[in-house]
């Protein structure tokens, strides 16, 4: 059995391979709630043939929404919005259905991407961002208000009660987002935080409300249940004479979290500054995954321009990472689990509906799904 077909356990959820859907933004929901674009987004790409499905980045608040379309988990309706989506999934594929939860910090109040993708805080629709400290991301940027220390204090519980919600409506894993530029990693990031309080300065200051939402998120849900972190293992600020967030931080935090009960960690870069200069290329991030693997024992995810089955293949065969995530390579391909199997030589999970549907030379073999479809 190719290694990227080979059963994965994250506490008691056993994924049926080491593929899964990333976490993507569509941008389609009103005032947080999922919209009929989720029900068909979310239920294709049950129909994938991953391990594991994880929806988009979920604000956790209204501030904290990236976009005015953007999902959020943080009020009734959004649940009651939510609970049918995550219902379809599980319905109709053995997938194991994963959020991401998350709170942009000084990115939100922006456009769609289609819209420009700028910030639009003053414009009708926008609202002020928050952040560590009053600094734009873009010096032309609307100035973030600076959190005071009550406001920080309150913001694991609204983690916490975003992931209960998840769990309520039958999802299996949760993500922790502290990555991206976004809030949690502002915090982390020295380019970002330059309070003077307990959240600000030290390492350990800066680490302190990331690993308070983790240990108010993982407290939330189920304990058989899996919780994981997605991380910019680096700024790509090193050719800064200013401090920034590096990897053998990044090491350190997974150290903090594996102690605090954390089962993956999700490697990604970058998104903290226009200035990062990114080395692109095919698998660009799979050395920082390998590294946090090796220092630390946690489970890893290695993400970013992984396109080919026999390159994901390898990264899970070699011991770089122990699961592979895949974005615009499943809204091109929703099928792209299929592919990987008929080429590695692996049966793969799929509706019986669609078996008799699949070209008989193409070496694609389906596997019986654990329950009746």
């Amino acid at each position: 059995m190719p290694a990227l077909f080979q059963p994965f356990a994250l506490r008691q959820l056993v994924l049926a391979n080491r593929i899964v859907v990333s976490p993507m933004c569509q941008y389609s929901a009103r005032d947080g709630s999922a919209s009929a674009w989720h029900h068909a987004h979310v239920g294709s790409l049950a129909l994938s043939g991953a391990g594991l499905l994880m929806v988009e980045a979920t604000a956790v608040s209204a501030e904290g929404r990236i976009t005015d379309g953007c999902l959020g988990l943080y009020s009734d309706a959004n649940e009651v919005a939510l609970a049918p989506v995550a219902a379809l999934a599980r319905s109709v594929a053995p997938i194991a259905l994963g959020i991401q939860l998350a709170h942009a910090g000084r990115k939100a109040a922006s456009r769609a991407p289609w819209l420009g993708g700028k910030l639009a805080a003053t414009e009708p629709g926008g609202w002020q961002p928050v952040a560590p400290s009053a600094l734009p991301f873009n010096a032309n940027d609307p100035v973030p208000r600076a959190l005071g220390t009550a406001e920080v204090q309150a913001i694991p519980a609204q983690f916490a009660q975003a992931a209960a919600r998840a769990a309520r409506i039958g999802f299996q894993a949760f993500e922790v987002h502290m990555a991206h530029g976004y809030l949690l990693h502002q915090f982390l990031s020295p380019q970002a935080n330059r309070r003077d309080d307990a959240y600000g300065g030290s390492l350990a200051n800066r680490m302190r409300l990331p690993l308070d939402v983790f240990e108010a998120v993982r407290a939330a849900v189920p304990a058989h249940l899996p919780v994981g972190v997605r991380v910019s293992a680096t700024d790509w600020l090193e050719h800064l004479p200013e401090p920034s967030w590096t990897c053998e931080q990044t090491i350190e935090l997974a150290r903090q979290l594996q102690a605090r009960g954390c089962n993956w960690i999700d490697v990604s870069s970058g998104g903290m500054s226009v200035q990062q200069k990114i080395p692109l290329g095919p698998g660009y991030q799979v050395p920082l995954a390998q590294q946090i693997r090796a220092a630390t024992g946690l489970a890893t995810i290695a993400v970013g321009m992984i396109t080919e089955p026999r390159q994901a293949e390898a990264i899970v065969a070699q011991g770089q990472a122990d699961l592979v995530a895949l974005g615009r390579g499943f809204l091109f391909d929703p099928r792209w689990a299929w592919r990987a199997a008929a080429e590695l030589g692996a049966p793969v999970q799929a509706p019986k509906q669609y078996w008799k549907m699949v070209p008989k030379d193409c070496g694609l073999a389906f596997s019986e799904p654990p329950f009746g479809l």
